[in-house]
């Protein structure tokens, strides 16, 4: 929530207001507990007169019937969790996407223009805006990225995520599962968590949340990540097809509060070149 924009504009604000100009109707945010009132003070009541706002509370109760968890666990279980955690309100196309990141004007207009077409009973195609990997790296640590592979017809195939990249020296290198540093070409297209999904998909994304607790939910800092379940869908040879969608838009964020210079620098600059309007709400 922080003010990045020359007017006090946080990442959130420059999302809505791509996501409106492209066509979308709804925005629900997902939300600690305690952290509502306040969001709805300093964000979503100025959406509201021009996009639909709800938004729905993530927690570490929503959960499958008779799935225990660790008593010291604080925080709930990630990306995948946090989409599930608005099953019940997500009936038409919808995306997903991170508060924290900017993904470009034009990120949000391909995924407007791929879900205005979806059918919203389909399971067959959703989809994903691809970014290349050295373009969405920090320069003052490590980030996780999800590593994807597509075929020839732009489906995607696999999504393994990396949970430690970062350039070392003139390479870019992720850690394996044995501690050994691994090099990148820093062109791979990875997932920054800009998805499309039709409602047909939350069933089966919350059947393989279901395995994942069962296995993985006890461990204290265990997370269902977005990729994680749709890397398993597709490798059960079910018919989901997920379209890697091509984008003229840059990603940025701040994964490390050094990074929030150059993100002030960005919002600004594209600001003064007419990208944005001088005041956005």
């Amino acid at each position: 929530m922080d003010p990045l924009g020359p007017n006090g504009e946080s990442i959130i604000d420059y999302s809505v207001y791509d996501a409106k100009e492209a066509g979308f109707g709804k925005v629900i945010f997902v939300l600690r507990e305690e952290i509502v009132d306040d969001f709805y003070e300093l964000f979503a009541n100025k959406y509201k007169a021009t996009i639909e706002v709800d938004h729905v509370v993530q927690r570490l109760s929503d959960l499958p019937e008779g799935i225990s968890i660790n008593p010291d666990r604080i925080k709930p279980w990630g990306t995948g969790h946090a989409v599930l955690a608005a099953r019940e309100k997500l009936k038409e196309p919808f995306a997903v996407i991170n508060g924290d990141d900017f993904y470009g004007s034009d990120a949000f207009k391909v995924m407007a223009d791929f879900l205005s077409k979806a059918d919203p009973n389909d399971l067959q195609l959703q989809a994903m805006v691809g970014y290349i990997l050295h373009n969405t790296l920090s320069e003052h640590g490590f980030v996780s990225r999800g590593i994807c592979s597509s075929n020839s017809k732009g489906h995607l195939t696999t999504v393994t995520e990396r949970t430690h990249i970062e350039r070392v020296d003139e390479d870019i290198v992720f850690v394996d599962q044995d501690e050994n540093n691994q090099v990148l070409t820093g062109d791979e297209i990875v997932s920054m968590n800009f998805w499309g999904f039709t409602p047909a998909f939350i069933q089966p994304f919350y059947e393989k949340f279901v395995e994942f607790m069962k296995e993985s939910g006890t461990a204290l800092k265990s997370e269902y990540f977005i990729p994680l379940g749709v890397n398993q869908i597709i490798q059960e040879g079910t018919p989901l097809k997920v379209k890697v969608l091509e984008s003229t838009a840059r990603w940025f964020g701040v994964t490390y509060q050094e990074d929030k210079p150059l993100v002030i620098s960005k919002l600004r600059e594209l600001s003064a070149t007419g990208v944005y309007p001088d005041k956005i709400w």
